[in-house]
């Protein structure tokens, strides 16, 4: 692994997303050269799913021998991002490093991704990298060797990386293409690049993301805190990259990379926005362990409501097979704690899934509370006992509607 210097000590670091993953990295190896560390990021109280807060995180800093100033940070709040600044100013005296790490990513189609997961990867993206940028620079261009990180890739215009995720790759080339804007904008006055990584690195979100066995194709988030602490070395003029964390240390004499390995000698997984298309790392994980959530055009699990998991599960096991023994388009109108309307589509193709009206009108429309729902899938309430109870309410081909139980028995087979 890349030695610390001491290079950053005094330095103060402004990092989003610090307490967890990469930015807690980033934020540790800076602290081991004695750096103060601005935690700028949401989790005040635990969360049931995801692992720290930014008071533990700050805590583990200061053991390391930095720092810390853990601020409640909203990245696409300008009053909090500009509490957080000030505050920072305040205590260390100044802002030398903005590491825009934060963001937000929700893996479906067009007609798949609600508009607030919309506004929600561009708030958080793009609109939270530039934001914090913009009230960063008033003090980064006061100090003697100042840098901005994005977390972002380099810019990929092959339409692979498009077609299943527009939404977010659009957020995420907003951070790169603020890299691109802000590199020249500010050239040899701040520092602007661009780190990624080459390969898959093990985080909450690509545990969720691959699945289980996913870990494996994984290295630890140290390789992009050594990059991240070897491109802060370098001068001023160094701007306007988009640099590979392997690459990065190469040039700093790293050779050997199964250090930085979960399972030192194991096939690694490509990132995203690569050489790699997104249909050969699905096979990939397959091939060596992972059971991805998504395939091609799927989402990440997410942890909105009992009913958005629901659904995300039954995208992953989605079948040629299932869509031929069902045929039909079904519209579930649910009511309750998590209201809403979404549809599956198992007419054409391996099938889809979405949220609001379906794209062709529906052969069955069945209304329920979400609860209801969330235990139909579960398998705790067969359909025929809930409409014959009172609790679920069909409209169309009752025949297809009977289909619901066969499609939920081969979904339970494929391992739903």
């Amino acid at each position: 692994m890349l030695p610390n210097t001491g290079k950053l000590a005094g330095r103060t670091l402004f990092i989003t997303g610090a307490s967890r993953g990469i930015g807690k990295a980033i934020a540790l190896k800076a602290a081991r050269d004695g750096a103060n560390v601005v935690v700028a990021a949401k989790t005040a109280e635990p969360h049931p799913k995801l692992p720290g807060t930014i008071y533990t995180a700050a805590q583990e800093i200061e053991e390391a021998g930095g720092h810390a100033l853990p601020c409640i940070v909203d990245v696409r709040d300008e009053l909090q991002v500009g509490k957080a600044v000030e505050q920072a100013v305040n205590k260390f005296g100044g802002i030398d490093v903005l590491v825009n790490n934060a963001s937000a990513i929700n893996l479906t189609g067009t007609l798949e991704t609600p508009m607030k997961k919309v506004d929600l990867m561009l708030g958080i993206n793009l609109r939270g990298t530039y934001l914090t940028s913009k009230l960063c620079l008033p003090h980064l261009l006061k100090s003697k060797n100042p840098h901005i990180i994005n977390l972002a890739p380099p810019l990929n215009l092959n339409p692979i990386w498009f077609k299943n995720h527009t939404a977010y790759t659009m957020a995420k080339y907003g951070m790169s293409m603020c890299v691109l804007g802000m590199a020249e904008e500010f050239r040899g006055q701040v520092a602007v690049n661009a780190l990624w990584p080459k390969t898959a690195i093990q985080t909450a979100a690509m545990d969720m993301l691959g699945g289980a066995g996913i870990d494996k194709q994984c290295r630890k988030v140290d390789i992009m805190a050594d990059a991240a602490y070897a491109i802060l070395g370098r001068p001023v003029d160094f701007s306007g990259h988009f640099l590979l964390d392997q690459e990065v240390l190469n040039e700093e004499g790293i050779r050997d990379f199964d250090i930085y390995a979960v399972a030192p000698g194991h096939p690694l997984l490509p990132d995203f926005f690569l050489d790699e298309e997104p249909e050969g790392m699905v096979k990939q994980m397959e091939q060596h362990g992972g059971t991805p959530a998504f395939k091609s055009s799927a989402a990440m699990p997410s942890s909105g409501s009992p009913v958005e998991d629901t659904f995300n599960v039954i995208r992953g096991v989605l079948s040629t097979e299932i869509v031929k023994a069902t045929q039909g388009v079904y519209k579930f109108q649910l009511s309750g704690e998590h209201e809403g309307i979404w549809f599956i589509d198992l007419k054409s193709g391996s099938g889809g899934i979405g949220a609001g009206e379906p794209p062709v009108t529906p052969d069955v429309t069945m209304s329920m509370d979400s609860a209801d729902f969330s235990k139909m899938f579960a398998g705790e309430l067969k359909p025929t006992m809930a409409f014959m109870s009172g609790k679920l309410r069909i409209k169309g081909d009752m025949a297809l509607a009977i289909k619901l139980e066969k499609m939920m028995a081969l979904m339970k087979k494929s391992k739903l």
